[in-house]
């Protein structure tokens, strides 16, 4: 239960505060966040690059990386240019509808690229435990499907979120102490009951991360049940060498979420400028690393780097 006793009603503009408590160190946070897009925006136009032109690229696991990069991109462009706008420019005022907007994109394309993690463990469960089917159970038009089912998915997961916060009527303040508009952010700051917030809150959480990391974990499970029954070392380790460039990526995506999670049940409490901090590293560090993760770990993906790096 939120109450105030001087509420304001629904705000026309919101103030982002940034990074409360270092607003004068703005200017110097903007270098690293720079840094972070531009290398984001050149990994994985590089990346899409590589698989539009080279032929035998166009099989399942280098589509699906495609398609994590598209949302890889997607994700940094709806974050980054107003973080920057309001380290560079003071632009800290979002319309309300502003607002809404981003509450819906920003989390809409996070929960995607958890949907094509997904997808990722499962080529991989394909390929090991299916390798002669590979190509005819991963088929274009069932890639299509997938990458349908994960667009519909956070659509239909993040759709209410606007809707419900559309319907605050009064609000403490008018300030959000955050870089971006997060759902949650708004809603602590508003008055009245929000518990049916916090269940909708959680409910997205279950229903998007919970969901493919677990079914994620279960596709691994399988997969080193199958590589163990090999009798060849050699051949265990060249099954394993396939999911190593996925293992890692997983890891740098869900491993801030856990941790998140884990401290919350545990009772930690970070200091506010360390918990916003944290919040925009879970959506900027992912999709600047992942391109120079597959193309260190891919064969074909190295071999094209360095056609384009000479150096």
């Amino acid at each position: 239960m939120s109450s105030c006793n001087n509420s304001i009603p629904q705000p026309l503009i919101f103030v982002l505060t940034g990074i409360p408590g270092l607003e004068s160190f703005h200017g110097w946070f903007s270098v690293p966040f720079f840094l972070v897009f531009v290398i984001t925006v050149i990994g994985n136009a590089t990346i899409l690059y590589i698989i539009q032109v080279e032929k035998s690229l166009h099989e399942p696991m280098f589509l699906l990386l495609a398609m994590l990069s598209v949302v890889d991109l997607c994700l940094v462009s709806v974050t980054v240019p107003r973080m920057l706008g309001i380290f560079w420019m003071n632009a800290k005022e979002i319309s309300f509808n502003a607002c809404l907007t981003q509450m819906f994109f920003i989390p809409s394309f996070y929960v995607m690229e958890s949907g094509v993690l997904l997808a990722m463990a499962f080529d991989r469960f394909v390929a090991i435990w299916y390798p002669l089917r590979y190509t005819t159970i991963l088929a274009n038009n069932m890639l299509v499907k997938m990458a349908l089912a994960i667009l519909a998915r956070a659509v239909a997961v993040l759709t209410p979120a606007p809707i419900l916060a559309k319907g605050l009527e009064s609000f403490q303040t008018h300030i959000i102490a955050c870089s971006y508009c997060a759902y949650m952010a708004v809603v602590l700051i508003a008055c009245g009951d929000i518990s049916n917030h916090i269940v909708y809150g959680l409910m997205v959480i279950v229903a998007s991360v919970g969901f493919d990391l677990f079914f994620i974990i279960l596709s691994y499970a399988l997969i080193l049940h199958a590589v163990f029954r090999i009798p060849s070392w050699e051949a265990r380790g060249k099954a394993l060498s396939t999911c190593g460039s996925h293992l890692c990526v997983i890891g740098l995506f869900y491993s801030p979420v856990v941790f998140s999670v884990l401290a919350q049940i545990l009772g930690y409490h970070m200091a506010p400028h360390i918990q916003i901090i944290s919040d925009n590293l879970y959506f900027l560090v992912p999709p600047m690393v992942n391109p120079l993760i597959y193309g260190a770990r891919t064969k074909q993906m190295r071999e094209w780097m360095l056609q384009i790096l000479p150096c």
